[in-house]
């Protein structure tokens, strides 16, 4: 990747549609996104996206298939891994440096994400010895646009008995990440599932000392890596 200042022409919001997109295609593991899908997901109407998405297929960042499926092109694909690099690479740097908890960096890195300069972004990351994940547990793009995309197990796919260890969280909800740091639990904890409700698919769960009830959408926000 070159120290030079992006040459593409993107207002912030259409840098965020493409990042919104590829997360969903890729990260998400969808095989299939629709309008009202990416709607859903950005929190905006039907109608925006559609506005949205004639837009970035006139300047060739985003294609769409037949019955209206999504996808972006290899610049578009190219943009929206440039965008995720400088977002967690921010996340890192908010939260090592300056002294930012976890549940506060999303929100500054989503501005901070969209300064154009190659060379400040490529600094930063030397700055801070090449950082491999963010603060949440997800891995970070390298300054060529590589990385893995690592399956994700949520905690609520485990069963009873099951001993794992938390390895990334959902970054997209403020009061999410609080919730977490409130009960306990933090990267590479420890965790065993002592019970699944039938009823409300509530979990109970043990790290160190503490055990606790937690809900099936906070499990679904939980990604681990289960221990063999």
């Amino acid at each position: 990747m070159t120290n030079k200042l992006n040459v593409y022409n993107l207002t912030k919001s259409e840098e965020d549609y493409l990042k919104a997109l590829f997360q969903l295609l890729i990260e998400g593991d969808s095989t299939k996104v629709g309008n009202n899908q990416l709607a859903d997901y950005l929190k905006v109407s039907p109608a925006s996206v559609n506005n949205m998405v004639k837009k970035l297929k006139a300047k060739s960042y985003m294609v769409s298939e037949k019955y209206g499926k999504l996808d972006l092109t290899e610049e578009g694909r190219s943009i929206a891994v440039r965008l995720i690099r400088k977002h967690r690479l921010w996340e890192t740097f908010l939260c090592n440096y300056l002294n930012f908890t976890w549940d506060e960096v999303h929100e500054v890195a989503e501005q901070l994400e969209h300064i154009k300069s190659y060379k400040l972004i490529d600094e930063l990351d030397r700055f801070m010895d090449f950082p491999k994940t963010d603060p949440h547990g997800e891995v970070i793009p390298d300054a060529n646009g590589e990385y893995t995309i690592i399956p994700k197990i949520t905690l609520s796919s485990l069963e009873e008995g099951d001993v794992c260890k938390l390895v990334a969280v959902n970054d997209g909800s403020v009061n999410f990440l609080k919730y977490v740091s409130a009960i306990g639990l933090a990267l590479s904890s420890e965790i065993k599932v002592l019970e699944v409700r039938e009823f409300d698919k509530s979990i109970r769960i043990q790290f160190d000392d503490t055990i606790e009830t937690v809900s099936r959408k906070f499990a679904d926000n939980v990604f681990v890596k289960k221990d063999v």
